[in-house]
């Protein structure tokens, strides 16, 4: 447990240092989004998600601004075993809190190219227990290093595992209007979702 609580702490270290080196604009939080409990906020139309253009596990080429109006868009390692598979049931536990018309839709960039694949995907998904559409983007390192660095997601390969920045993006319309750090709270997210989807 001390090993998972480590793993998590340097991941999120990470994130955190990543988003503050980062050269992208971020606006005040409390005056674009005061009602939202995330750690960033970002008011409607005033931040556009920038565009993965990877396949999912089907093959299919996958739009942000072509899935449902709500999207969930993290970074994950389909065969990690230490934090992935906590976020991954952290994300199950935000969809069961809100009924079926409006769970989102969630959008998984891989993190670990050398390794994920559609099976092992599709493992994880199942074994997180997410009932929603999903996606999971594959791709060589050269395809996902641009997305990666597009959304200030610091990946480091080592000799036993991948770390990696843990962050949650909630994307509305194809713009971006919060960002959590994990780990988060599925309550708080699940209600957020409710008010952006008023």
């Amino acid at each position: 447990m001390l090993v998972l609580a480590a793993l998590v702490g340097v991941a999120i270290g990470v994130g955190i240092a990543v988003a503050s080196s980062s050269g992208r604009t971020h606006s005040n939080p409390i005056s674009a989004a005061p009602r939202l409990s995330a750690q960033e906020r970002w008011r409607a139309g005033a931040r556009a998600a920038p565009e993965p253009r990877l396949r999912d596990q089907t093959g299919r080429l996958v739009s942000l601004r072509g899935q449902r109006r709500i999207v969930l868009l993290t970074f994950l390692d389909s065969r990690c075993r230490s934090s992935c598979p906590v976020e991954g049931r952290m994300l199950a536990a935000v969809a069961r809190r809100l009924p079926p018309r409006l769970r989102p839709e969630l959008v998984v960039v891989s993190v670990d190219p050398w390794a994920d694949s559609p099976t092992s995907a599709r493992r994880f998904v199942a074994k997180s227990g997410w009932r929603a559409p999903w996606h999971w983007l594959l791709g060589k390192p050269s395809a996902l290093r641009p997305v990666w660095s597009a959304y200030d997601i610091g990946v480091q390969r080592t000799r036993t595992d991948i770390v990696h920045s843990l962050v949650l993006y909630v994307v509305v319309n194809g713009y971006e209007r919060a960002a959590y750090l994990f780990p988060i709270a599925p309550r708080a997210v699940a209600r957020d979702l409710r008010l952006l989807e008023a």
